[in-house]
């Protein structure tokens, strides 16, 4: 398979893949092909995996398109202004993303529910309880929101995250909640009542507009009332 991904702050990943290749995806994100992509619905690895993946954020069923009879393309396009990430899953190197994160791979990649240590990390954190593990091999393709910043921490190295900026880390991280210390710095601090904190060692995936802190941005200027 090659790639290409153009069109930032709105970009599409456009795939050129051989014969018998095959890429999947989550319902709805294709935005166009070569006639002799074959489409196929599948759960890829039961039902039990089909409602992990639901409770992660995705869809219960993923598609996957194969080329027949030569080469084809296809391309994915972000659902909301940003980066498109490329990772390349192995078995020694896993990747979690955050709810709804995942854009396309290849069929060799893995996706299952990835659950924070302590319920509470994901019932107050922002980035959810339940998270996406992308495993096995192969090149995966992930939405970022807004602009990507990349930290290489090292062992016991931590980063204090604000909520919703988390997109993504390497799988030897570990992620946790501490709450905002004071009840002034809570009531009028604006930032929230906890935090996110990942720890090293790997890698950490920040993203710099968060579709939640847009909406909240925009909250106030849309009507909710009826003429």
């Amino acid at each position: 398979m090659r790639y290409n991904i153009v069109g930032e702050p709105l970009p599409v990943v456009i795939c050129d893949v051989n014969a018998g290749e095959a890429l999947i995806t989550e319902s709805g994100s294709m935005s166009w092909m070569s006639p002799n992509m074959k489409m196929e619905t599948t759960s890829k690895g039961g039902i039990g995996k089909a409602f992990g993946r639901m409770f992660s954020g995705e869809s219960l069923f993923l598609n996957r398109y194969t080329a027949q009879s030569g080469a084809g393309q296809i391309a994915f396009a972000s659902s909301f202004p940003g980066t498109i990430k490329v990772f390349d899953i192995t078995p020694e190197k896993s990747i979690i993303v955050q709810k709804s994160g995942f854009l396309a791979s290849e069929e060799n990649v893995e996706l299952s529910v990835f659950l924070q240590r302590k319920f509470g990390s994901g019932l107050f954190g922002g980035e959810g309880f339940i998270m996406q593990k992308l495993s096995g091999y192969g090149t995966a393709f992930i939405e970022i929101d807004g602009h990507c910043c990349e930290y290489n921490l090292g062992p016991g190295q931590s980063i204090v995250i604000s909520t919703g900026y988390l997109a993504a880390m390497e799988a030897t991280c570990n992620v946790d909640i501490v709450k905002v210390p004071g009840v002034k710095n809570v009531l009028f601090g604006g930032e929230g009542l906890f935090n996110t904190v990942v720890t090293g060692p790997g890698k950490v995936y920040l993203q710099t507009m968060p579709a939640s802190a847009v909406a909240g941005s925009i909250k106030p200027y849309v009507a909710t009332g009826s003429n």
